[in-house]
């Protein structure tokens, strides 16, 4: 029996993490700024951050792996941290932006059409070869998605072509186009470590580095034009805490991730947070799932088995 790859469970935990997050995120917005609620994620991570590389550090120091412990840093290694910080910031204020249009459910639908430009990308910019099941998968979790993201009126063709060209669907196809450069540029990053570097090490430098860069930028930024949004993050900091813990783990899982595969292939699993989202909304806020909610998340399910069992077929 093939043994499940890593970057599954790894992915999932990744997935469920970044729901729980948030979840918790959602409730700063009533005292905090949209961008000071996404400078606490960046910012209260960083201590997080330090704590899990040292830690790992020190165990695989102490297990005896110490060739490649010290990763060679380059030029190239900080640039993409920097490419990639840089575009999840403008991937967050996109989908700020699409909000602001008075559309949510439209913005955060088509930002979650990152999976498949992440497969474009890989496919026609990069020539990176994916299992066909996976990208068949991610076409299948991403039509769930959508169904289940967008009004039920709006779910045709004519609906659909209507929604496409509002502000809110552009700049959310912007978030997504950002995040897909994250992923990618990040994936790059941990290539440049030397490959005798333990994977968990790749991933948590990787983010240890772009989170600071991400703070030196937008914490310079609202240095110098949003001081009392600064401030005010700075005042809530029990309540931003966790979601710069969570940010942290949930971003080391991530990054672990894309230095084990294909970023296609982790974000295309990753949409399974979707479920997890659904699933705190029914059992902890006690909604109720529709009809139709059910058979989207059978198509996301179904998508994400896809993506899944692709590598095991190879």
């Amino acid at each position: 029996m093939t043994s499940l790859p890593a970057w599954i469970p790894v992915t999932i935990a990744a997935a469920l993490f970044q729901a729980w997050r948030t979840a918790i995120q959602a409730r700063l917005r009533h005292e905090l700024s949209a961008s000071g609620a996404a400078f606490v994620r960046y910012f209260y991570a960083l201590p997080l951050d330090v704590l899990m590389l040292a830690i790992a550090w020190w165990w695989f120091s102490v297990q005896g792996h110490g060739v490649g412990i010290e990763p060679k840093w380059s030029v190239a290694f900080l640039l993409y941290c920097l490419a990639g910080g840089v575009a999840q910031i403008f991937g967050t204020l996109f989908l700020i932006l699409a909000f602001g249009h008075r559309n949510y459910l439209v913005g955060t639908a088509y930002a979650k059409t990152e999976a498949v430009q992440l497969v474009l990308l890989s496919v026609l910019v990069f020539g990176i070869a994916l299992p066909g099941w996976a990208v068949l998968g991610v076409l299948v979790s991403m039509v769930g998605v959508l169904w289940l993201s967008l009004p039920v009126e709006k779910f045709t063709l004519i609906g659909w072509l209507k929604l496409s060209i509002q502000p809110a669907a552009l700049y959310g196809l912007g978030a997504g186009f950002a995040f897909a450069l994250t992923a990618l540029a990040l994936r790059e990053a941990s290539l440049t470590l030397d490959d005798q570097t333990p994977v968990l090490l790749k991933a948590l430098l990787v983010l240890l580095i772009t989170n600071a860069l991400q703070v030196g930028v937008q914490g310079s930024y609202m240095a110098g034009f949003a001081r009392q949004d600064l401030r005010q993050c700075l005042i809530a900091w029990r309540r931003a805490l966790p979601v710069g813990m969570l940010s942290a783990i949930g971003s080391a899982a991530w990054f672990t991730g894309f230095s084990l595969t294909q970023v296609a292939l982790v974000r295309g699993l990753g949409q399974v947070e979707v479920l997890f989202t659904l699933l705190f909304s029914h059992f902890y806020l006690h909604e109720r799932f529709t009809r139709r909610e059910v058979l989207a998340l059978g198509l996301v399910a179904a998508g994400v088995v896809m993506i899944a069992l692709s590598e095991q077929s190879n």
